[in-house]
């Protein structure tokens, strides 16, 4: 998660001076940045995307099954 957070952020820093270098205002730019960046990452780190989102899946997933075992409930793994 902290690699596509990283990457998203790179992608606004990197909009932003493509913005500045044509002579655009800084704030505006990075205004710009901001919302052309959002579905731009959506299409160039689609992959990193599926990664974090399996992640945070297979996390919640343990999560649940802890609940499960702190409660006293058998899992499917435990018999």
């Amino acid at each position: 998660m902290t690699l596509y957070t990283l990457a998203r952020l790179g992608l606004v820093a990197a909009v932003t001076a493509l913005l500045v270098l044509v002579h655009v205002p800084m704030l505006v730019a990075l205004a710009v940045a901001v919302v052309v960046a959002m579905p731009l990452s959506l299409l160039v780190f689609g992959g990193l995307r599926r990664k974090v989102a399996a992640g945070m899946a297979e996390r919640g997933a343990r999560r649940a099954e802890l609940r499960a075992q702190l409660r006293g409930e058998r899992t499917a793994d435990v018999q």
